[in-house]
C-alpha cells in the first residue's frame, strides 16, 4: 500500500494501492465484481477516516469503475492503484494509471464535453443578439441609412406587397372567368342518390 500525501487549502489528495482479491474470495463468482467496488469504497472510508464510515459518501469515479468491470462480473483486477482527494466531507476516488483503452475513451470525452460548452456558448451570444435587436426594434431607428426609419420603410413595404396581391387576384380571375366550359347536356336523367 503506497501511500503519498499533498496538502493544499482544504483539499488532501493520496494515493492507495488497494489489495481486491483477499475480500472477494470468499464471495461466489457471480458476486465478486461489485464485492472490489464495494471493498475499494470501504478501504477509502477506513483510510481517509470518513464519519461512521458512510460509504454514501465516497465517490468512485466513472472511469474507475469501468476499469473494475471491464472484465465481467466475475473477474475483476487483483489489486488498483486509485487516487484519492477529499474536499471537506466530499471524498473522490480516481484510477491512477489508466490503460490505453480508457485513456482514449476518457480524452474523447473531454473533446466532446468542451465542443458542447462551445456550442452552448454559440447559442447563448446568438440570444443575446436576438434580444438586442428586438430591444431596437422598438427604437426609431435607420440601421441603412437611407434617409427613412424602419419603421416608414414597414409600412410602404406593406402597402406595395397589398397593391401587387390585389393586381395579381385580378389577372387570376379573368383567366378562369375565360378558362371555365360549360358542361354538355346529355340526354340521360341524372340520378342523385338521397339520404335518409
Amino acid at each position: 500500500m503506497a501511500k503519498k500525501e499533498r496538502k493544499t487549502s482544504n483539499e488532501i489528495v493520496r494515493e492507495y494501492i488497494i489489495p481486491l482479491r483477499e475480500k472477494s474470495r470468499s464471495v461466489p463468482r457471480y458476486k465478486k465484481t461489485p464485492k472490489a467496488i464495494k471493498t475499494i469504497k470501504e478501504f477509502i472510508a477506513r483510510h481517509m477516516k470518513v464519519e461512521n464510515r458512510d460509504l454514501n459518501k465516497v465517490k468512485i469515479d466513472k472511469d474507475l469503475n469501468q476499469y473494475v468491470w471491464a472484465k465481467g462480473i466475475r473477474k475483476h483486477p487483483h489489486k488498483i492503484k486509485v487516487k484519492v482527494t477529499r474536499e471537506g466531507e466530499n471524498i473522490r476516488v480516481e484510477l491512477v494509471d489508466y490503460p490505453n483503452n480508457l485513456k482514449f475513451k476518457k480524452l474523447r470525452e473531454e473533446k466532446r464535453g468542451k465542443e458542447a460548452l462551445e456550442s452552448v456558448d454559440k447559442k447563448k451570444t446568438m440570444m443575446q443578439k436576438v434580444k438586442e435587436n428586438m430591444q431596437n426594434k422598438g427604437k426609431d431607428e435607420d440601421k441603412d441609412n437611407d434617409g427613412l426609419k424602419d419603421k416608414e420603410e414597414a409600412i410602404e413595404k406593406e402597402k406595395t406587397s397589398a397593391e401587387a396581391t390585389q393586381e395579381f387576384e385580378k389577372t387570376e380571375s379573368k383567366k378562369m372567368k375565360h378558362q371555365t366550359e360549360k358542361p354538355k347536356k346529355s340526354g340521360k336523367p341524372i340520378r342523385v342518390a338521397l339520404q335518409k
